[in-house]
């Protein structure tokens, strides 16, 4: 079990650094993320490297056992190189120029700014690639986070490179964007631009498109510092992902392949009504991602951010919860950002592991005993999770459902699929969040929350499993569109249709703040549909609303298997309740404790071992029958565990 942190010792004279690398020791900290941000002080003028204190540090954690996360210092571009080389700072889709003075000033297309990061990075691998402390490669950081779309001419080259390799003629690329409308229509590669600010709505298959080049594009960069690094190292290269409610940029499932290990960065967001939930759920994405293989908390926090309207500390015990959660869903390590809290700079007032007010604090004592946790956990590392429901998860479909010209701006992809994964875990039920294209042999129940955009394979894909006997859970604004963003014709839910059994002539928005009733006594919202029954039979019908008489929820009978529609956004209580139905239908076990998903139980296993996680965010204690040995208290478990409120406990089982 790893537990890490990064830290900045260019921000620190030499003399903190021994008493950084002693206190490391005592909180056990096993690796340091160097040099994430250190261009300007190994490189600082043109054609000039000073490694001198990157070498004492790399030596002095070293000497203490400590292992290094070596980043390659190229997330942002010093300021001699951005004054040299002003054609390298990215443009916003207004056409106006973003300038120094942040991070991640660089175009991901520019030639010269690749030029310049890659001589870097073969300085620094080629300078530390053998050196014995170092464990791991951290290409840049968190790409993509401020960068992501570029608009500038270096970009407008790119993608119409990017769109040769896609489409080969200029014909095909017309037909998949439908150029036929609004005299769109492109007699030369050279006349496409990236999608900047339009008089009025752009197309979509053509931003879609953008969304996905930008994304690669920024994968190209990723491998090209890669190849470098792998000429001097055999130590594994990776980069950290941004699996969170706010960062959409890239298409994480086309990224994986390229990396040794998968490395997620979270941060609980307060602006969201249920933060831990959707640090579940960003876990459970990560290790998706990872394909149930262990996987890397790269960066979390100890306490409060910087970036948020209101920072909100962490209680006392929020971050060992925190923690153990991403742990209990596939995490083999977590770290921290940062060491040390900046006395300077944009971060100052972003939490640390050592705090402003120094050791004497409630975060660095449970910073110490969280590092004594993760030693007794290190029998845990390797087992996998356990999981028989899937939830398909797609950025290609966020991107094209949140586009500019939709039924309803009030409808947020993510939200929906919030909204789906909370009354799962509420439920107590674990789950996988794993692509549209993943094989679903073993799990009993597919939940498919509005994903607006699916391919004909994955489309296919998901239809046979059911026909073969699998059960599924599609909502509303679910396979409406294909892989080119075009409609599928002959009624909505396009792809699902058959499987479903209905047939939708037409989107009917709820207004915001209005309430639609259901016979069955629950209440919707957002969103109704002129809905047919073909095969299915109806589970429940609106009796007010914009559409009264008609479905609210279906269940169909296709080939061995069982498909429901929920074709509105169903309250809490009742879109929990036809899931309860769902999963007791696909035979998946129910072990909710309180029905909030408050008391989250997870299991790990392997082969020959089991572990049970129990982490209470509530604020009473729990209790739950389960035979083993805690390895939180050293205490062994005959017949019932009691998790005080605030606490987590985690049990190696002696009995199932």
């Amino acid at each position: 079990m790893v537990f890490g942190c990064d830290y900045n010792p260019e921000q620190w004279g030499s003399d903190v650094w021994r008493d950084d690398v002693r206190l490391m020791r005592d909180a056990g900290i096993g690796l340091v993320a160097l040099n994430i941000f250190g261009w300007s002080n190994i490189q600082p003028r043109e054609g000039e490297f000073d490694f001198a204190d990157l070498d004492e540090i790399i030596d002095l954690l070293h000497a203490n056992n400590i292992r290094v996360n070596l980043g390659t210092g190229t997330a942002s571009a010093p300021p001699w190189l951005s004054t040299a080389h002003p054609e390298i700072l990215p443009m916003a889709e207004d056409g106006t120029t973003r300038y120094p003075g942040g991070r991640q000033a660089w175009c991901p297309s520019s030639p010269v700014f690749r030029e310049y990061a890659l001589h870097l990075v073969e300085a620094v691998a080629s300078r530390y690639g053998a050196h014995p402390a170092v464990a791991l490669w951290h290409v840049s950081n968190e790409l993509g986070c401020h960068n992501a779309l570029c608009y500038d001419d270096d970009s407008a080259v790119a993608f119409r490179t990017w769109l040769r390799h896609r489409y080969d003629t200029i014909d095909a690329l017309n037909e998949a964007w439908g150029t036929s409308f609004w005299s769109q229509r492109y007699g030369a590669w050279d006349e496409i631009l990236p999608p900047r600010a339009a008089l009025s709505l752009r197309n979509p298959a053509q931003r879609l498109d953008f969304q996905r080049f930008s994304s690669d594009e920024l994968l190209d960069y990723y491998r090209s510092e890669c190849a470098v690094i792998r000429r001097h190292s055999a130590a594994p290269v990776t980069t950290n992902f941004m699996v969170t409610a706010h960062i959409r940029n890239l298409d994480y499932w086309t990224w994986v392949d390229d990396v040794d290990l998968v490395a997620n960065d979270h941060y609980l967001d307060h602006r969201l009504p249920n933060p831990t939930a959707e640090l579940s759920f960003a876990a459970d994405l990560t290790r998706g991602l990872a394909k149930g293989e262990p996987w890397l908390l790269m960066e979390s926090s100890a306490g409060a951010v910087n970036w948020q309207p209101h920072n909100l500390p962490k209680q006392p015990g929020e971050m060992t919860r925190n923690s153990v959660s991403h742990i209990a869903r596939g995490a083999d390590g977590v770290c921290f950002f940062q060491w040390r809290a900046s006395p300077q700079g944009a971060e100052k007032f972003h939490s640390a592991l050592i705090p402003h007010a120094g050791t004497d604090s409630e975060v660095w004592r449970e910073t110490v005993a969280l590092g004594r946790l993760m030693t007794d956990l290190a029998e845990v590392a390797g087992t996998r999770v356990e999981s028989h429901v899937a939830i398909l998860f797609s950025w290609e479909a966020w991107w094209a459902a949140d586009g500019e010209a939709r039924p309803s701006q009030a409808v947020n992809y993510l939200q929906q699929v919030h909204a789906v994964y909370s009354a799962l875990r509420e439920l107590g039920v674990t789950v996988d969040v794993v692509s549209p294209s993943a094989s679903l042999d073993g799990y009993r129940l597919a939940v498919v929350p509005s994903l607006h955009l699916v391919s004909d394979d994955d489309a296919t894909r998901l239809t046979s499993w059911v026909e073969a006997g699998g059960h599924a859970v599609v909502t509303f604004n679910s396979g409406i569109v294909d892989d080119c963003d075009r409609v599928r014709l002959g009624g909505y839910p396009g792809a699902f249709r058959d499987m479903l059994g209905v047939r939708v002539e037409e989107f009917v928005p709820v207004l915001p703040g209005d309430v639609v009733h259901l016979d069955s006594g629950a209440t919707a919202g957002l969103w109704t549909e002129r809905l047919t029954l073909t095969t299915a039979d109806a589970i429940s019908r609106y009796t007010d609303g914009p559409v009264p008489g008609l479905p609210a929820v279906t269940r169909n009978m296709f080939g061995a298997g069982e498909a429901r529609y929920i074709a509105t956004a169903l309250d809490e209580t009742a879109l929990r309740e036809q899931f309860r139905v769902a999963l007791v239908e696909a035979n998946v076990a129910i072990r909710a404790l309180g029905g909030s998903g408050a008391v989250e139980v997870v299991r790990r296993a392997s082969a020959d071992r089991s572990y049970v996680f129990v982490i209470n965010n509530s604020s009473e204690e729990v209790t739950i029958p389960v035979v083993g040995h805690d390895l939180v208290t050293k205490v062994d478990i005959s017949q019932f565990l009691r998790v005080p409120a605030g606490a987590a406990r985690i049990v190696r089982e002696t009995a199932a």
